[in-house]
């Protein structure tokens, strides 16, 4: 079995952005591969291009959820709100563990950098960030919910 939270946290490591990691821990349970996954999370990750809004690692395992338990069917009304309660059982969970599911909340009292463009990755930048635990924290609720 696949130690989805170590291998998150690996990917984060490597240098893909929280959401990234999350998505990538997945890709032996999700039908995509890693240029498409990592592609199509990238935008997610900084809370949303450093944006600081919803957690990158909240929107990779929500993308995961969509990808293994979602629905494709507009009329599929009782799918749908299954899917949703799915979706935020997520939330709620990941938010009774970290306190929020926003980047700039779970960010409070970390030195960050103003501005729009992308932190250089630095063991310093490794150590002040909440980052790495969060990314592993998401595919573990992940995995607990999809056991």
């Amino acid at each position: 079995m696949t130690d989805h939270p170590a291998l998150a946290r690996q990917y984060f490591t490597d240098g893909y952005n929280c959401s990234q990691a999350v998505l990538l821990a997945f890709s032996d349970m999700i039908a995509l591969d890693e240029k498409t996954a990592s592609l199509i999370s990238s935008s997610f990750g900084g809370g949303m291009a450093r944006m600081r809004e919803v957690c990158g690692a909240v929107t990779g395992a929500i993308m995961v959820l969509g990808l293994l338990k979602g629905y494709s069917d507009p009329k599929a009304k009782e799918e749908k709100k299954e899917f949703y309660h799915l979706v935020q059982d997520f939330f709620h969970r990941f938010e009774e563990e970290h306190g929020s599911y926003i980047c700039k909340k779970l960010l409070t009292g970390t030195d960050i950098l103003p501005g729009k463009d992308p932190e250089h990755r630095t063991k310093e930048y490794y150590k002040k960030r909440p980052c790495p635990d969060l990314v592993e924290s998401a595919a573990r609720i992940l995995d607990e919910m999809l056991a």
